[in-house]
């Protein structure tokens, strides 16, 4: 787990990310389809801060107590107007820097539910983090907006990724025993991310001669693992390539996706 100003320090700015990105929404925008197939831009807005509504003023107490989501719906009131919306946004986010600016070292430490499992409000956080990251980019990438994305919200974010690296490479690639695979991040987050399998697939510092090389850059890599962007577009582009076994090399650029 991050420490505690690292976790401050990286949702203070998703917070400041959004409240920009929503200043600078014109009135067409708020309605064009995000990178969730489901919600347009308003409604990403709506969801990652009605979470963030929902845990203002919370800390847990158990690994099986959620907070209290019904609060969701007294965000949600009156926001289909969009500047009702963005004065909530700003509401929402001054209450939850007031929250990170009490927390301490063994709030990080608590027992706490997390949409992924029991765990504690520090992992918690670091997925708010990861969610923030993910979904404003669902936001810009089909407005064409550039984002930082070398910062430290970004290697927390590909951090979520490479924690589950190994389900990755064995369960989705399905990478077969006694190979390995080995994935180049050229940047704005510089990687090299090396996985075996020997009984099961799983990190390790160095391969000597990875039977195949993946190469791409880390924000597709991300958006790549949680299903945001189409794998042939990236291929066909050359923003994903490989060398190596060839059969590995398709399959692990079209089956990264983990999450959505």
């Amino acid at each position: 787990m991050r420490s505690l100003d690292d976790i401050r320090a990286a949702l203070r700015s998703s917070y400041s990310q959004f409240e920009a990105l929503c200043a600078g929404l014109r009135d067409a925008e708020w309605t064009t389809q995000s990178l969730c197939p489901e919600w347009n831009v308003a409604d990403v807005v709506k969801h990652v801060t009605s979470i963030e509504a929902v845990m203002a003023g919370w800390l847990p107490e158990d690994t099986t107590t959620p907070p209290p989501f019904e609060k969701a719906a007294e965000f949600l009131a009156g926001t289909e107007d969009t500047a009702v919306l963005v004065d909530k946004v700003h509401a929402v986010y001054d209450r939850r820097r007031g929250d990170l600016a009490a927390l301490t070292d063994a709030d990080l430490q608590r027992s706490s539910w997390m949409p992924v499992g029991p765990g504690t409000y520090g992992r918690f956080l670091e997925i708010r983090v990861f969610d923030f990251w993910v979904h404003e980019r669902d936001i810009t990438t089909p407005l064409g907006r550039s984002t930082d994305d070398g910062t430290l919200t970004a290697e927390m974010s590909l951090a979520e990724v490479e924690g589950s690296i190994g389900y990755i490479v064995g369960k989705k690639i399905g990478l077969p025993e006694g190979k390995s695979l080995a994935i180049q991040l050229t940047g704005p987050v510089k990687r090299d991310i090396n996985v075996r399998v020997d009984g099961r697939a799983q990190r390790v510092e160095h391969l000597d001669a990875p039977d195949t090389t993946l190469t791409t850059d880390s924000t597709t890599f991300i958006q790549l693992a949680c299903g945001r962007i189409d794998p042939q577009t990236q291929i066909d582009s050359g923003a994903v390539s490989w060398t190596g076994d060839d059969e590995i090399g398709d399959r692990a650029a079209r089956n990264l996706r983990f999450t959505m």
